[in-house]
C-alpha cells in the first residue's frame, strides 16, 4: 500500500488562492509527517517546538493520536521511537491502513534536520488556525441567518471568539533570557529617571499616593475597596480624569503612538450611567456642587463655568462603558478592541462584584466566580500591559468593630482578591462615621466630638493593605464632599525638605 510519503515535503497547503472556498480545509500532510519524523528521530527536538502547538492542530486524526503519544512518552522520560510507538499503535486500524511499522520507518528515514522542526510546527499551527477561522465564519453566517439575538450581541460574541482564537498560543512566550528581562527593567528605570517626579508608573496626580505606590504600574491589578459612601467611585473617577487630562504621546517612526504622559483610560461603570459619571466629573472640574447641579440650583456664572469645564475635559481620552452586569468575556473583548483601535493605558472597573462570568458561571458558587473574575482581570492587565483598577465592596463586619478602618480580611470573597491583586487599597473617611455619632449638644462629649470633627473634616485616608512591589502604609488626602474630589493635603514637611536642600 503506498504511503503518504511518496511525495516530497513541500510547505504548501491545499486549497485555492483565488479567495473561493477550498475543496478541502487547508492542511499540509507532508509538514505533519516531517515534524513527526523529526521527533521520532530526535526526541530532543520536542523541547524546541513552538509552545502553541497541540495534538488537535494536526489535520490527520492518526497524526493527532501519534503526536499526543510522543508528547506523553517524552514528558515521562521515555524514548519515543518507531519500536516503542509500534507497541502503542499495533491495534490501531488507521496505523495498519497507512502501512504499519513501514510507515514509521519511512517517517524517520525521510525526516528533515531537527533544526527545521519548529518551522514545520508553525506551518501546522497556522493551518489549524485557518481551518478554525473557516469553521467560525460558517458559524457566524449561520447565526446571523437564524439566530434571533440582536446583531450587536452577535458581533460581540463573534469578536470574543476571534480574540480567544488569537489568544491561544500567543500568550505563552516560554522562557525569557535573564539578559532580556534585565534590559526591560533597566529601560523602565531609565524612563522613570527622566520623567517628572521620578515615577516608574503612570501618575495619579495625588502626590502622596504616587510617592507610596510609585504610580500605576503596567500589568498590575489594583483593588480599591471600601464600604458604601467612603468615596471609592469618587477616587477612581478622580484618578481616571487625572490620567486622561494629562495624556501626551510621542509619534513613532512606524506611525504608532507612544504614551509619554498620562494615558487613554477605559472606565467600566457597572453601577452608574455614563451621564451620572460625567456629572461627577463636571462638578469636579468646574467646582460647582454636584448636588446643586443635579437639582438645577445653579446661577448663570456657575453654568458658564460648567460649559468651560465641559470644553476642557470633553476632549480627554476617557472612554466609559456603562453596560450593567457586563460579562468578563465582553469586558475583555472591548478592552482589546479599544487597545487596538485607539490605544489603552489604564482600565477601571466599578465594581468587581457586578462583573459576571457568563454562562460558565452557572455551576460556580460566588467565591469561584469572583476568583475567575480576578484571575481574568489580572490576565488582562498582563496581556495588554496596562494597570487595571478594580473597585470592590467590603463585608459588613467592618461596622461591628470600634475601629472601622478596613483590613484585608474585610474583603468580600477575600481569598482570591487578596491573592491575585498586586496592590490592595482601602478608602476610609473617619468623618463619615463620626458625623453619625453626634452627642447631645451642650455636653462635654459634644465638645470633644466637635474637636474630633474639626480634625478629620475634609480629609480621607487611603490605606495600602498590600503592595507586592513596596511597603504598606496610610496616605492622607483631602476630600471635598460637594464636588466629590480627592486632592493633595498641604504637607509642611514636604516643603521643609525642599528648603533644606
Amino acid at each position: 500500500m503506498p504511503t503518504m510519503l511518496d511525495s516530497p515535503f513541500p510547505l504548501t497547503a491545499s486549497g485555492g488562492s483565488d479567495g473561493t472556498l477550498p475543496p478541502t480545509l487547508p492542511h499540509n500532510l507532508e509538514a505533519e509527517q516531517a515534524l513527526i519524523g523529526c521527533l521520532m528521530f530526535d526526541n530532543g527536538a520536542y523541547e524546541r517546538l513552538y509552545d502553541g502547538l497541540q495534538a488537535q492542530h494536526f489535520y490527520e486524526p492518526f497524526h493527532q493520536r501519534l503526536f499526543s503519544m510522543i508528547e506523553e512518552q517524552i514528558r515521562v522520560g521515555h524514548l519515543a521511537e518507531p519500536i516503542t510507538m509500534l507497541d502503542k499503535f499495533k491495534n490501531d486500524q488507521a496505523f495498519q491502513d497507512l502501512g504499519g511499522i513501514r510507515y514509521f520507518a519511512d517517517l524517520v528515514d525521510r525526516a528533515p534536520p531537527a533544526a527545521n522542526a519548529n518551522d514545520y510546527a508553525r506551518v501546522i499551527y497556522d493551518l489549524a488556525i485557518r481551518r478554525n477561522l473557516i469553521r467560525l465564519g460558517g458559524e457566524i453566517a449561520k447565526s446571523a441567518a437564524t439566530d434571533n439575538a440582536a446583531a450587536r450581541e452577535q458581533i460581540e460574541v463573534a469578536e470574543a471568539q476571534l480574540f480567544a482564537m488569537a489568544e491561544k498560543g500567543a500568550s505563552s512566550t516560554g522562557f525569557v533570557p535573564f539578559s532580556e528581562a534585565v534590559s526591560t527593567a533597566l529601560q523602565v528605570a531609565e524612563e522613570a529617571f527622566h520623567r517628572d517626579g521620578g515615577l516608574a508608573g503612570t501618575a495619579t496626580r495625588l502626590a502622596d499616593l504616587d510617592k507610596q505606590i510609585g504610580g500605576l504600574h503596567k500589568s498590575d491589578l489594583i483593588i480599591l475597596a471600601g464600604r458604601p459612601s467612603m468615596g471609592k467611585t469618587a477616587l477612581a473617577t478622580n484618578i481616571a480624569m487625572n490620567v486622561a487630562r494629562n495624556y501626551r504621546y510621542e509619534p513613532q517612526p512606524d506611525g504608532t503612538r507612544k504614551t509619554a504622559d498620562g494615558g487613554v483610560v477605559a472606565f467600566y461603570s457597572l453601577e452608574m450611567s455614563a451621564d451620572q459619571l460625567a456629572t461627577r466629573l463636571l462638578a469636579d472640574a468646574s467646582g460647582v456642587s454636584g448636588d446643586r447641579l443635579r437639582k438645577g440650583e445653579i446661577d448663570m456664572s456657575e453654568f458658564a463655568r460648567l460649559k468651560e469645564a465641559a470644553m476642557e475635559i470633553g476632549a480627554s481620552p476617557l472612554y466609559i462603558d456603562d453596560t450593567g452586569g457586563i460579562s468578563l468575556a465582553k469586558l475583555t473583548a472591548r478592552a482589546r478592541r479599544l487597545k487596538r483601535t485607539v490605544g489603552l493605558d489604564c482600565i477601571i472597573v466599578d465594581y468587581l462584584q457586578l462583573v459576571t462570568v457568563g454562562e460558565a458561571g452557572g455551576a460556580m458558587n460566588r467565591v469561584q466566580e469572583v476568583s475567575t473574575i480576578t484571575m481574568g482581570l489580572k490576565s488582562l492587565a498582563k496581556e495588554l500591559a496596562v494597570p487595571v483598577i478594580a473597585l470592590s465592596q467590603l463585608s459588613r463586619q467592618v461596622e461591628q468593630r470600634d475601629d472601622k478602618r478596613p483590613q484585608l480580611s474585610d474583603l468580600r470573597e477575600s481569598g482570591s482578591i487578596e491573592q491575585d491583586a498586586d496592590i490592595v487599597m482601602f478608602v476610609y473617611r473617619e468623618s463619615y462615621y463620626l458625623g453619625r455619632a453626634e452627642p447631645r449638644e451642650g455636653t462635654e462629649e459634644h465638645l470633644k466630638w466637635q474637636e474630633d470633627m474639626d480634625r478629620v473634616r475634609g480629609t480621607a485616608e487611603v490605606i495600602i493593605g498590600k503592595q507586592r512591589h513596596g511597603p504598606i502604609g496610610t496616605v492622607r488626602l483631602s476630600f471635598d464632599e460637594n464636588v466629590t474630589r480627592f486632592g493633595n493635603l498641604a504637607n509642611p514637611e514636604r516643603y521643609a525638605s525642599y528648603s533644606n536642600e
